[in-house]
Protein backbone atom coordinates (compact mmCIF):
# COMPACT_ATOMS: atom_id res chain seq x y z
CA UNK A 1 0.00 0.00 0.00
CA UNK A 2 1.46 3.57 -0.97
CA UNK A 3 1.20 6.36 1.15
CA UNK A 4 2.97 10.35 1.57
CA UNK A 5 5.19 8.58 4.55
CA UNK A 6 5.33 5.19 2.18
CA UNK A 7 6.82 7.34 -0.42
CA UNK A 8 8.82 9.17 1.70
CA UNK A 9 10.84 5.91 2.87
CA UNK A 10 11.05 4.36 -0.42
CA UNK A 11 13.01 7.59 -1.52
CA UNK A 12 15.08 7.15 1.33
CA UNK A 13 16.35 4.28 0.75
CA UNK A 14 17.61 5.35 -2.55
CA UNK A 15 19.45 8.15 -1.18
CA UNK A 16 20.74 7.58 2.49
CA UNK A 17 23.27 5.00 2.57
CA UNK A 18 22.13 3.39 5.85
CA UNK A 19 21.46 -0.30 5.81
CA UNK A 20 18.30 -1.77 5.34
CA UNK A 21 17.29 -3.67 8.19
CA UNK A 22 17.91 -0.67 10.45
CA UNK A 23 15.36 1.67 8.24
CA UNK A 24 13.05 -1.19 8.42
CA UNK A 25 13.23 -1.16 12.07
CA UNK A 26 12.79 2.14 12.26
CA UNK A 27 10.00 2.10 10.07
CA UNK A 28 7.88 -0.47 11.90
CA UNK A 29 8.40 1.20 15.32
CA UNK A 30 6.87 4.73 13.45
CA UNK A 31 3.48 2.87 12.29
CA UNK A 32 3.57 1.12 15.78
CA UNK A 33 3.44 4.43 17.48
CA UNK A 34 0.61 5.51 14.61
CA UNK A 35 -1.28 2.68 15.38
CA UNK A 36 -1.05 2.94 19.43
CA UNK A 37 -2.25 6.68 19.21
CA UNK A 38 -5.21 5.44 16.88
CA UNK A 39 -6.49 2.35 18.19
CA UNK A 40 -4.85 2.56 21.39
CA UNK A 41 -3.11 -1.04 21.09
CA UNK A 42 -0.87 -2.47 18.70
CA UNK A 43 -1.27 -6.27 20.59
CA UNK A 44 -3.56 -7.36 17.00
CA UNK A 45 -1.64 -5.93 14.86
CA UNK A 46 1.03 -6.84 12.52
CA UNK A 47 2.96 -4.72 10.16
CA UNK A 48 5.36 -6.09 7.00
CA UNK A 49 7.93 -3.67 5.66
CA UNK A 50 9.16 -4.26 1.90
CA UNK A 51 12.44 -2.63 1.42
CA UNK A 52 12.92 -3.63 -1.96
CA UNK A 53 9.65 -2.10 -3.10
CA UNK A 54 8.97 0.48 0.13
CA UNK A 55 5.67 -0.87 0.48
CA UNK A 56 4.49 -1.30 4.01
CA UNK A 57 1.63 -3.66 4.92
CA UNK A 58 -0.46 -3.32 8.51
CA UNK A 59 -2.88 -6.69 9.28
CA UNK A 60 -4.90 -6.30 12.08
CA UNK A 61 -7.01 -9.08 13.67
CA UNK A 62 -10.28 -9.45 14.73
CA UNK A 63 -12.70 -11.82 16.45
CA UNK A 64 -15.72 -12.75 14.18
CA UNK A 65 -18.77 -11.72 16.59
CA UNK A 66 -22.38 -11.51 15.98
CA UNK A 67 -22.50 -8.11 17.64
CA UNK A 68 -19.48 -5.65 17.79
CA UNK A 69 -18.74 -4.45 21.06
CA UNK A 70 -15.14 -3.98 20.47
CA UNK A 71 -14.49 -2.88 17.27
CA UNK A 72 -10.51 -2.73 17.94
CA UNK A 73 -10.72 -6.30 18.49
CA UNK A 74 -13.90 -7.71 16.65
CA UNK A 75 -15.81 -7.81 13.54
CA UNK A 76 -19.38 -8.46 12.78
CA UNK A 77 -20.03 -12.00 11.31
CA UNK A 78 -21.86 -10.48 8.43
CA UNK A 79 -19.17 -7.97 7.52
CA UNK A 80 -16.60 -10.75 7.60
CA UNK A 81 -18.56 -12.84 4.94
CA UNK A 82 -18.35 -9.75 2.76
CA UNK A 83 -14.73 -10.60 2.40
CA UNK A 84 -15.05 -14.87 2.84
CA UNK A 85 -18.44 -16.08 2.80
CA UNK A 86 -16.85 -19.74 4.32
CA UNK A 87 -16.09 -17.66 7.91
CA UNK A 88 -18.16 -18.55 11.00
CA UNK A 89 -18.36 -16.38 14.57
CA UNK A 90 -15.72 -17.30 16.63
CA UNK A 91 -12.83 -17.08 13.58
CA UNK A 92 -10.25 -14.96 13.38
CA UNK A 93 -10.77 -12.34 10.60
CA UNK A 94 -7.85 -10.48 9.19
CA UNK A 95 -8.10 -7.18 8.09
CA UNK A 96 -5.57 -4.70 5.54
CA UNK A 97 -5.36 -1.02 7.02
CA UNK A 98 -5.23 1.15 4.89
CA UNK A 99 -2.13 3.65 6.16
CA UNK A 100 -4.17 6.94 4.72
CA UNK A 101 -7.14 6.18 7.17
CA UNK A 102 -4.44 7.49 9.99
CA UNK A 103 -5.18 10.92 8.77
CA UNK A 104 -3.58 13.86 7.55
CA UNK A 105 -1.83 15.27 10.86
CA UNK A 106 -0.89 11.71 11.77
CA UNK A 107 1.33 11.07 8.62
CA UNK A 108 2.47 14.23 8.88
CA UNK A 109 3.75 13.43 12.47
CA UNK A 110 5.10 10.59 11.59
CA UNK A 111 6.98 11.39 8.43
CA UNK A 112 8.78 14.14 11.01
CA UNK A 113 9.56 11.71 13.51
CA UNK A 114 10.42 9.14 10.41
CA UNK A 115 13.30 12.09 9.24
CA UNK A 116 14.53 13.21 12.63
CA UNK A 117 15.34 9.23 13.46
CA UNK A 118 17.42 8.92 9.95
CA UNK A 119 19.20 12.14 10.66
CA UNK A 120 20.40 10.59 14.53
CA UNK A 121 21.36 7.51 12.61
CA UNK A 122 23.52 9.64 10.21
CA UNK A 123 25.07 11.20 12.65
CA UNK A 124 25.85 7.76 14.78
CA UNK A 125 27.34 6.71 11.11
CA UNK A 126 29.49 9.55 10.46
CA UNK A 127 30.48 9.22 14.26
CA UNK A 128 31.58 5.37 13.85
CA UNK A 129 33.11 6.18 10.43
CA UNK A 130 35.51 9.08 11.52
CA UNK A 131 36.25 7.47 14.78
CA UNK A 132 37.53 5.10 12.90
CA UNK A 133 39.55 7.47 10.68
CA UNK A 134 41.35 9.03 13.57
CA UNK A 135 45.25 9.72 12.44
CA UNK A 136 43.96 9.80 8.53
CA UNK A 137 44.81 12.81 6.39
CA UNK A 138 41.50 14.56 4.76
CA UNK A 139 40.95 16.85 2.13
CA UNK A 140 38.15 19.79 1.85
CA UNK A 141 37.09 23.44 1.34
CA UNK A 142 36.93 25.80 3.82
CA UNK A 143 33.67 26.82 4.31
CA UNK A 144 33.39 29.55 7.38
CA UNK A 145 36.07 30.88 9.29
CA UNK A 146 35.41 32.33 12.64
CA UNK A 147 37.95 33.86 15.47
CA UNK A 148 38.85 30.32 17.26
CA UNK A 149 37.96 28.06 14.80
CA UNK A 150 37.88 27.15 10.94
CA UNK A 151 35.13 24.82 9.22
CA UNK A 152 35.81 22.87 6.41
CA UNK A 153 33.10 20.49 3.97
CA UNK A 154 34.42 16.94 3.60
CA UNK A 155 32.42 14.75 1.93
CA UNK A 156 29.37 16.42 2.54
CA UNK A 157 30.20 16.39 6.32
CA UNK A 158 31.65 19.22 8.38
CA UNK A 159 34.80 19.00 10.32
CA UNK A 160 36.59 21.67 12.30
CA UNK A 161 39.99 23.28 12.03
CA UNK A 162 40.64 24.89 16.27
CA UNK A 163 42.87 27.94 16.16
CA UNK A 164 44.89 25.59 18.56
CA UNK A 165 45.49 23.20 15.55
CA UNK A 166 46.17 25.28 13.18
CA UNK A 167 49.87 26.71 12.18
CA UNK A 168 50.04 30.25 13.05
CA UNK A 169 51.96 31.33 10.49
CA UNK A 170 49.50 30.14 7.93
CA UNK A 171 46.22 32.74 6.66
CA UNK A 172 43.57 31.04 5.17
CA UNK A 173 40.42 32.21 3.30
CA UNK A 174 37.46 30.77 2.56
CA UNK A 175 37.04 28.59 -0.76
CA UNK A 176 40.80 27.71 -0.14
CA UNK A 177 41.31 23.58 -0.37
CA UNK A 178 43.45 22.34 2.92
CA UNK A 179 44.72 19.27 4.16
CA UNK A 180 44.65 18.12 8.06
CA UNK A 181 44.81 14.70 10.01
CA UNK A 182 41.82 14.01 12.42
CA UNK A 183 42.60 14.21 15.30
CA UNK A 184 39.45 13.47 17.68
CA UNK A 185 35.91 12.50 17.20
CA UNK A 186 33.46 13.59 19.95
CA UNK A 187 30.19 13.29 20.79
CA UNK A 188 28.45 16.61 21.64
CA UNK A 189 24.71 17.72 21.86
CA UNK A 190 24.49 18.63 19.00
CA UNK A 191 25.89 15.50 17.42
CA UNK A 192 29.41 14.51 16.40
CA UNK A 193 32.21 17.36 16.30
CA UNK A 194 35.39 15.95 13.63
CA UNK A 195 37.99 17.81 15.29
CA UNK A 196 40.77 18.20 12.26
CA UNK A 197 45.02 19.45 12.94
CA UNK A 198 47.76 21.02 11.05
CA UNK A 199 50.11 21.20 13.67
CA UNK A 200 49.52 18.17 15.16
CA UNK A 201 52.95 15.91 14.95
CA UNK A 202 51.06 13.13 13.74
CA UNK A 203 50.26 15.89 10.23
CA UNK A 204 53.69 15.70 9.82
CA UNK A 205 54.15 11.75 10.14
CA UNK A 206 51.73 11.49 7.86
CA UNK A 207 52.60 13.79 5.24
CA UNK A 208 56.28 11.62 5.52
CA UNK A 209 54.47 8.53 4.93
CA UNK A 210 52.59 10.44 1.73
CA UNK A 211 56.06 10.97 0.22
CA UNK A 212 58.37 8.71 1.63
CA UNK A 213 57.40 5.16 0.47
CA UNK A 214 59.89 3.05 2.56
CA UNK A 215 58.41 4.79 5.92
CA UNK A 216 54.96 3.72 4.74
CA UNK A 217 56.16 0.33 4.32
CA UNK A 218 57.58 0.22 7.47
CA UNK A 219 61.41 -0.12 6.15
CA UNK A 220 61.55 3.20 7.95
CA UNK A 221 60.56 4.28 11.39
CA UNK A 222 60.06 7.35 12.93
CA UNK A 223 61.26 7.25 16.45
CA UNK A 224 60.97 11.00 17.92
CA UNK A 225 59.38 13.60 16.49
CA UNK A 226 59.33 17.40 18.16
CA UNK A 227 57.36 20.22 16.56
CA UNK A 228 57.43 23.91 16.67
CA UNK A 229 54.59 24.49 13.94
CA UNK A 230 55.42 26.89 11.63
CA UNK A 231 59.02 27.07 12.53
CA UNK A 232 60.67 24.20 13.08
CA UNK A 233 60.83 20.63 13.60
CA UNK A 234 63.42 17.70 14.82
CA UNK A 235 62.67 13.95 13.48
CA UNK A 236 64.70 11.07 14.39
CA UNK A 237 64.14 8.41 12.13
CA UNK A 238 65.59 4.70 12.07
CA UNK A 239 66.17 2.54 9.23
CA UNK A 240 65.42 -1.23 8.98
CA UNK A 241 67.38 -2.11 6.13
CA UNK A 242 71.13 -1.33 6.37
CA UNK A 243 71.08 -0.80 2.63
CA UNK A 244 68.68 2.33 2.91
CA UNK A 245 69.98 5.69 4.75
CA UNK A 246 67.13 6.48 6.59
CA UNK A 247 67.97 10.43 6.45
CA UNK A 248 68.88 9.66 2.42
CA UNK A 249 65.53 8.23 2.27
CA UNK A 250 63.29 10.97 3.61
CA UNK A 251 64.88 13.88 1.55
CA UNK A 252 65.04 12.35 -1.59
CA UNK A 253 66.87 13.41 -4.60
CA UNK A 254 67.56 16.64 -5.43
CA UNK A 255 65.25 17.24 -1.51
CA UNK A 256 61.92 16.96 -3.65
CA UNK A 257 60.96 14.69 -1.06
CA UNK A 258 61.16 17.09 1.80
CA UNK A 259 61.02 20.08 -0.22
CA UNK A 260 56.88 19.00 -0.94
CA UNK A 261 56.31 18.73 3.00
CA UNK A 262 58.34 22.29 3.80
CA UNK A 263 55.88 23.51 1.53
CA UNK A 264 52.82 21.83 2.92
CA UNK A 265 53.80 22.80 6.05
CA UNK A 266 54.35 26.70 4.64
CA UNK A 267 58.01 26.46 4.90
CA UNK A 268 58.62 24.85 8.30
CA UNK A 269 61.91 24.23 8.36
CA UNK A 270 62.86 20.31 8.80
CA UNK A 271 65.71 18.64 10.77
CA UNK A 272 66.46 15.10 10.43
CA UNK A 273 68.50 13.22 12.08
CA UNK A 274 69.42 9.30 12.76
CA UNK A 275 68.13 7.98 15.75
CA UNK A 276 70.58 6.49 17.78
CA UNK A 277 70.12 4.12 21.39
CA UNK A 278 72.94 5.64 22.87
CA UNK A 279 71.58 8.50 24.30
CA UNK A 280 75.06 10.25 23.97
CA UNK A 281 75.05 10.12 20.42
CA UNK A 282 71.47 10.47 19.95
CA UNK A 283 71.23 13.95 22.01
CA UNK A 284 74.93 14.80 20.28
CA UNK A 285 72.87 14.43 16.75
CA UNK A 286 69.92 16.52 17.97
CA UNK A 287 71.98 19.60 18.53
CA UNK A 288 72.67 19.39 15.24
CA UNK A 289 73.35 21.98 13.46
CA UNK A 290 75.82 22.57 16.77
CA UNK A 291 78.67 19.89 17.71
CA UNK A 292 79.39 19.63 21.28
CA UNK A 293 82.86 18.82 22.34
CA UNK A 294 81.14 16.47 25.11
CA UNK A 295 78.19 15.51 26.70
CA UNK A 296 77.96 14.56 30.52
CA UNK A 297 74.50 12.37 30.85
CA UNK A 298 72.78 11.91 34.46
CA UNK A 299 70.46 9.34 33.62
CA UNK A 300 68.74 9.42 36.93
CA UNK A 301 67.22 12.55 36.89
CA UNK A 302 67.57 12.58 32.52
CA UNK A 303 69.17 15.61 32.58
CA UNK A 304 72.15 16.18 30.22
CA UNK A 305 75.07 19.24 30.07
CA UNK A 306 76.25 19.29 26.92
CA UNK A 307 79.95 21.41 26.41
CA UNK A 308 80.70 23.11 23.78
CA UNK A 309 83.04 26.19 22.27
CA UNK A 310 82.01 29.51 21.92
CA UNK A 311 81.24 29.29 18.33
CA UNK A 312 79.39 26.66 18.50
CA UNK A 313 76.89 27.62 21.52
CA UNK A 314 74.31 30.15 19.67
CA UNK A 315 73.77 27.52 17.31
CA UNK A 316 73.04 24.68 20.34
CA UNK A 317 70.66 27.02 21.61
CA UNK A 318 69.41 28.08 18.73
CA UNK A 319 67.26 31.25 18.05
CA UNK A 320 65.05 31.77 21.37
CA UNK A 321 66.31 28.65 22.66
CA UNK A 322 64.25 26.67 20.23
CA UNK A 323 67.25 24.41 19.06
CA UNK A 324 67.91 23.08 22.69
CA UNK A 325 63.91 23.17 23.43
CA UNK A 326 63.17 21.14 20.49
CA UNK A 327 66.58 18.84 21.32
CA UNK A 328 65.24 18.63 24.95
CA UNK A 329 61.79 17.36 23.58
CA UNK A 330 62.97 15.45 21.22
CA UNK A 331 65.18 12.82 23.44
CA UNK A 332 63.49 13.26 26.63
CA UNK A 333 66.45 14.79 28.35
CA UNK A 334 66.67 18.30 30.38
CA UNK A 335 69.91 20.15 28.05
CA UNK A 336 71.54 22.62 29.58
CA UNK A 337 74.12 23.82 27.06
CA UNK A 338 77.41 25.57 28.83
CA UNK A 339 80.77 27.02 27.31
CA UNK A 340 83.94 24.36 28.31
CA UNK A 341 85.32 27.48 31.09
CA UNK A 342 81.74 27.23 32.85
CA UNK A 343 81.85 23.47 32.61
CA UNK A 344 85.13 23.22 34.51
CA UNK A 345 84.09 25.58 36.70
CA UNK A 346 81.17 23.91 37.79
CA UNK A 347 82.87 20.14 38.11
CA UNK A 348 85.60 22.09 40.33
CA UNK A 349 82.77 23.46 42.82
CA UNK A 350 81.31 19.60 42.62
CA UNK A 351 84.80 18.16 43.59
CA UNK A 352 84.64 17.70 47.70
CA UNK A 353 86.77 19.30 49.41
CA UNK A 354 90.35 17.61 50.48
CA UNK A 355 90.84 16.16 54.06
CA UNK A 356 92.56 19.08 56.19
CA UNK A 357 96.22 18.40 57.82
CA UNK A 358 94.66 18.30 61.17
CA UNK A 359 93.39 14.55 61.14
CA UNK A 360 96.68 13.68 62.40
CA UNK A 361 94.99 10.72 63.61
CA UNK A 362 94.30 9.40 60.29
CA UNK A 363 98.08 9.44 59.18
CA UNK A 364 100.27 6.47 59.18
CA UNK A 365 103.16 6.25 62.26
CA UNK A 366 105.70 5.86 59.35
CA UNK A 367 104.87 9.36 58.35
CA UNK A 368 105.25 11.22 61.80
CA UNK A 369 109.00 12.65 61.87
CA UNK A 370 108.72 13.59 65.61
CA UNK A 371 109.27 10.32 66.58
CA UNK A 372 112.79 8.19 66.47
CA UNK A 373 112.79 6.09 63.23
CA UNK A 374 113.54 3.01 66.00
CA UNK A 375 110.35 4.14 67.11
CA UNK A 376 108.15 4.29 64.51
CA UNK A 377 109.71 0.78 63.36
CA UNK A 378 108.62 -0.93 66.61
CA UNK A 379 105.01 0.65 66.49
CA UNK A 380 104.94 -0.88 62.94
CA UNK A 381 105.92 -4.08 63.23
CA UNK A 382 104.10 -4.39 66.30
CA UNK A 383 101.19 -3.68 64.21
CA UNK A 384 100.34 0.20 65.17
CA UNK A 385 99.79 1.59 61.91
CA UNK A 386 98.36 4.88 62.51
CA UNK A 387 98.53 7.66 65.19
CA UNK A 388 94.34 6.60 66.32
CA UNK A 389 96.00 2.94 66.95
CA UNK A 390 98.59 4.14 68.79
CA UNK A 391 95.84 6.76 70.85
CA UNK A 392 93.39 3.84 71.38
CA UNK A 393 96.25 1.19 72.86
CA UNK A 394 96.32 0.44 76.58
CA UNK A 395 99.69 1.10 78.24
CA UNK A 396 100.15 -2.93 78.83
CA UNK A 397 99.61 -3.28 75.04
CA UNK A 398 102.80 -0.74 74.07
CA UNK A 399 104.53 -1.69 76.98
CA UNK A 400 104.91 -5.35 75.33
CA UNK A 401 106.60 -4.29 72.70
CA UNK A 402 110.86 -4.33 72.68
CA UNK A 403 112.45 -1.18 73.56
CA UNK A 404 109.49 0.57 75.10
CA UNK A 405 108.57 0.80 78.83
CA UNK A 406 105.48 2.78 80.96
CA UNK A 407 107.82 6.21 80.50
CA UNK A 408 108.45 5.74 77.02
CA UNK A 409 104.70 4.77 76.19
CA UNK A 410 103.57 8.14 77.89
CA UNK A 411 106.10 10.26 76.05
CA UNK A 412 104.80 8.47 72.45
CA UNK A 413 101.08 9.57 73.92
CA UNK A 414 101.75 12.87 74.82
CA UNK A 415 103.97 13.48 71.33
CA UNK A 416 100.63 12.16 69.39
CA UNK A 417 98.65 14.43 71.27
CA UNK A 418 100.08 17.49 70.98
CA UNK A 419 100.47 16.79 67.08
CA UNK A 420 96.53 17.20 66.94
Amino acid sequence: MKSDIVEAFASLVKEKSIDKEVLSRILRDIFYAMIKKKYGTTDNFDIFVNMDKGEIEIYQYKTIVKEVEDPVHEVALETARQTEPDLEEGDEFLEIVNPATFGRRLIISAKQNLNQRIKEIEKELVYEEYKNRIGEIINGEIRQLNRDEIFVNIDRNEVVLPKSEQIPSERYRRGDHLRAVIKDVRWTSRGPEIVVSRSSPMFLIRLFELEVPEIYEGIIEIKAIARDPGERTKIAVYSNDKRIDAVGACVGMKGMRIQAIVKELNNEKIDIINWSSEPEIFITRALSPAKPMRIAIDEEDKEVIAVLDDEQISLAIGKGGQNRRLASRLTNYEIQTVREDEYRTMMAEDEPEEEEEEHIEDISVEYVEELSEKIRDTLLKGGFETVQDVLNAETHELTALPGIGEKTAQKIRDLLESLQ
